[in-house]
């Protein structure tokens, strides 16, 4: 590896999946403001809208997009007038 590339101020950090409340730790160097204490330790929280634990692909709940429904409805409301 390349010497002096790499942060140096990786630490044990808090991520919270907002969608279902799961939270995992793990290291990095993201920055934060807010904290969260898990099991006696006081970790820096970093909030996230989707993890392993949410998505669809990871939890086999897939969802089902109406894309032909949306291209219509596009093309109705941007279709040239004239």
């Amino acid at each position: 590896m390349k010497k002096g590339i790499h942060p140096e101020n990786y630490r044990l950090v808090a991520f919270k999946d907002m969608s279902n409340e799961e939270v995992f730790i793990t290291r990095s160097t993201a920055a934060s403001r807010e904290t969260l204490t898990v099991d006696g330790v006081e970790y820096p929280l970093i909030k996230v809208e989707i993890s392993n634990t949410s998505h669809p692909f990871y939890t086999g709940k897939s969802m089902f997009l109406d894309t032909a429904g949306r291209i219509e409805k596009f093309n109705k409301r941007y279709a040239k007038k004239g």
